[in-house]
């Protein structure tokens, strides 16, 4: 399918890496620039050297999503270099395990800036871009704000809000013709996956009991599956798609993983 993308300007916060890196890479070889934003320079360095020796294009900003102005400068620099922006992809974030029972009020607060807040100013900032292309913001969100986890109030609390507000920005941006979606990750093996499964005494033994309960194909929800769905999501051949919420994720939030 042609998606219609080649030159497109389309912003990924977080796409150095994980699901990020894999929609960047997506984006690329389908002929868009991608535009990473985030702060670490290392994983953003690497992924540009990978695709720019493919002669795929890519493009980046440094910023820490945390500070308004930074996050302002970015959507400035970007719109005065290239004069449109056609999508946005919020992606960037971390499960921090800020519990109700041992996380503190300044904690917990850190934990929405750090999941949260960052799409509420990019979204803001682009708005103007986003008129003129009639482009698209898709949130990239966590099946934790629909089955809790435990231990992890600060990120539920912010991914909770990542749904409202996709529904929110949906209708409130109608009649400006940007369409505003959700692609929900349940059990993605990433680098922050891992390290999150390392935490347990027996990492491989807890792999499995998630892998058996993950009802179609048991088995881990790919970063390729999960891009094909932003990206599709952010070209126009999901014109007349807006405000939905796409749980990417075999199965895991809504079907009983009692199945065998």
């Amino acid at each position: 399918m042609e998606l219609n993308l080649k030159n497109k300007i389309i912003i990924v916060t977080g796409g150095s890496k994980g699901i990020g890196g894999g929609i960047t890479r997506l984006l690329a070889k389908e002929g868009a620039i991608p535009i990473i934003i985030g702060r670490d320079e290392l994983s953003i360095k690497s992924i540009v050297n990978e695709l720019e020796n493919k002669k795929q294009n890519v493009d980046y900003v440094y910023a820490e999503l945390t500070n308004s102005d930074q996050c302002k400068k970015a959507i400035a620099f970007i719109y005065k270099k290239y004069n449109q922006i056609d999508g946005l992809v919020n992606n960037a974030g971390v499960n921090d395990g800020v519990s109700l029972k041992n996380g503190s009020a300044k904690q917990f607060i850190d934990s929405i800036n750090k999941n949260v807040t960052h799409y509420f100013l990019m979204a803001q900032y682009s708005i103007s871009a986003l008129k003129k292309s009639k482009g698209s913001i898709v949130n990239i969100g966590s099946k934790v704000s629909f089955t809790g986890q435990g231990g992890t109030s600060g990120y539920a609390a912010a991914c909770g809000a990542r749904n409202a507000l996709t529904r929110e920005w949906a209708l409130e941006l109608l009649n400006d013709n940007i369409r505003v979606n959700e692609v929900v990750v349940a059990e993605c093996f990433t680098p922050l996956y891992e390290k999150w499964l390392n935490t347990f005494n027996s990492p491989k033994q807890k792999l499995n009991d998630i892998i058996n309960n993950i009802p179609l194909g048991k088995r881990m929800t790919t970063i390729e599956e999960i891009s094909n769905t932003v990206v599709f999501l952010l070209s126009n051949k999901s014109s007349h798609t807006t405000g939905q919420i796409l749980f990417v994720d075999g199965g895991y939030t809504h079907l009983d993983r009692a199945i065998k």
